[in-house]
């Protein structure tokens, strides 16, 4: 995902990126386990004769990692990004409608999704409470908001920076795609959303051992993610607007 403001972060465009979206080796494979776990907190969408069609809103959604996830949800899926060509990716792996856009600034009225989903964005941004009030803003009253970030304990940045950028192993985010600074801090999140009518419920995930162990062997393309109580590495956040 590409997001503007700070970008000292950023070691180049993501647009430099564009052929290793789908790579299940490649420096954004762990963004598409993370897609999958976040997904797993997307309810199904309430559908009838003539009700219209539920709307979700993947904020920062790269090239669409998050769209595979969504089959059978019922949702027409919408991806706001700053990388045209992640767009261009997003659109041929379910997603039906794109829209270039600063997650700061989202183009859309008040009120206007059933669904806002926010993941592994809110730490690449200098001021992350800001993109959460703008995702309560479009989220309709009784929807869903589901963010996923990086906390910011040290524990945090010793395993996302220290090992994760720096140990040669697949799947290794590029050095530099992370500043520590930005990393967020759970209570505040927690708080901004509250004062936008969401309550979050916050709880951890961590990748399931076994699968790092065949994915590292070579005997398997993805690992999943479970949810834990600790949310001192990796958080997910899910809410209903009131």
């Amino acid at each position: 995902m590409v997001v503007s403001g700070y970008r000292r972060n950023f070691i180049s465009d993501y647009d430099g990126l564009a052929g290793q979206w789908w790579d299940p080796r490649g420096p954004l494979a762990p963004l598409g386990w993370i897609a999958r776990a976040r997904a797993e907190f997307v309810p199904d969408a309430d559908a009838g004769a003539g009700t219209p069609q539920a709307r979700l809103l993947d904020v920062a959604c790269g090239g669409g990692l998050f769209g595979p996830h969504l089959a059978g949800k019922g949702y027409r899926v919408f991806g706001v990004d700053l990388s045209a060509t992640a767009l261009k990716d997003a659109l041929g792996h379910g997603f039906d409608a794109v829209a270039r856009a600063d997650i700061t600034r989202l183009p859309f009225a008040d009120e206007s999704f059933d669904v806002v989903t926010a993941g592994q964005c809110l730490e690449h941004v200098p001021d992350p409470f800001a993109v959460v009030a703008e995702l309560c803003r479009v989220l309709r009253p009784g929807g869903t908001l589901i963010v996923d970030t990086i906390p910011d304990t040290g524990i945090a940045r010793l395993v996302a920076i220290t090992l994760a950028e720096n140990v040669p192993l697949p799947g290794r985010p590029a050095r530099g795609t992370h500043d520590h600074r930005l990393f967020v801090n759970r209570e505040r999140l927690a708080r901004i959303a509250r004062s936008h009518g969401v309550e979050l419920r916050l709880l951890g995930l961590r990748p399931r051992f076994r699968d790092v162990v065949r994915y590292l062997a070579g005997r398997r393309e993805e690992v999943r993610m479970v949810p834990i109580k600790s949310t001192s590495v990796l958080y997910l956040g899910v809410g209903t607007k009131r």
